[in-house]
């Protein structure tokens, strides 16, 4: 080998070993941004209410860490992130919030648009954003998964369960709640701009009383209409007068409801891609109705 080929062969050799290690970068990178939005993480104080405090796990056995985890995964490989409130306590267990995302966004995205994360830790609860798989039965039994599994690690309320989605995700937060192998997983459920209609549910056995919380858009051309089907639908398996009252803010609630249970439906007039951000905190309130009431 001459110097010139020599000179060759080191630059082509600088220049694969530049790829070579230039791919976990770029993996890396990739895994960063499917991660993080970009826009810092805002965590909750939360004040742990004496009904709480019995002391429900062990914290010892409690690997997962306070404040913000990435990239945690369910068996098939549907990726979600964590957070807690900044003073978890690992013997206290914690209701859940479990956030679906929409088609074409992932769970950094769904933390930036839905903005939960402080007032639902505030409030008390972990929170877990997971990404959005192709929808099918199969995939929603798998997001089912995600609170069990989290419960191994952070001291989790299997019982309190609340579940919220947009679109996709909001059609996989209300199939968890009626598919028979999962309708145990969810306390309550706040789907919205969901892609399913009274046919998809009318010859479906109801799930025993849950309080729903049905957000739709009167603009939305791609659902158009669906919010108050299911509504209804849901009114009926909960058993509520068959007319609801107006309660404000574009919401309506179905009255007496067996055990006691909330059935209402808000529609607001933005677009079907959009999340009513406006709905994010009532949301976390409904829920905490159901929570502090049991």
């Amino acid at each position: 080998m001459n110097i010139a080929q020599l000179k060759s062969y080191l630059l082509e050799s600088n220049r694969w070993q530049k790829v070579l290690f230039g791919l976990p970068v770029i993996a890396l990178v990739g895994m960063l941004w499917l991660d993080h939005s970009g826009v810092p993480v805002e965590l909750g104080q939360t004040v742990y209410r004496p009904d709480m405090l019995h002391r429900a796990c062990q914290p010892d056995l409690m690997s997962g860490d306070t404040g913000e985890t990435y990239g945690e995964e369910t068996e098939n490989g549907i990726n979600y992130n964590v957070r807690t409130p900044k003073n978890y306590d690992a013997s206290i267990a914690h209701p859940l919030l479990l956030v679906f995302s929409p088609a074409g966004a992932n769970r950094a995205k769904t933390e930036k648009m839905t903005g939960f994360t402080l007032p639902a830790t505030r409030s008390g609860f972990i929170v877990a954003y997971a990404d959005h798989p192709e929808l099918s039965p199969s995939t929603t039994v798998e997001l089912g998964t995600i609170p069990h599994a989290m419960a191994k690690k952070w001291c989790i309320d299997e019982k309190q369960v609340y579940v919220t989605g947009h679109s996709d995700g909001g059609t996989s937060a209300m199939a968890l709640a009626f598919m028979t192998g999962t309708r145990h997983v969810p306390t309550a459920i706040a789907p919205s701009a969901a892609g399913v209609t009274y046919e998809d549910l009318r010859d479906r056995k109801c799930p025993e009383p849950l309080p729903v919380m049905i957000m739709h858009s009167s603009k939305d051309r791609l659902f158009p209409g669906y919010g108050q089907q299911t509504a209804g639908w849901w009114a009926a398996c909960n058993k509520c007068a068959p007319i609801p009252d107006t309660i404000g803010n574009g919401c309506v609630a179905y009255s007496g409801c067996a055990n006691g249970v909330k059935t209402v439906y808000c529609e607001g007039d933005k677009p079907h891609a959009q999340w009513p951000e406006q709905r994010s905190d009532a949301i976390i309130d409904f829920f905490l109705h159901h929570h502090t009431s049991m």
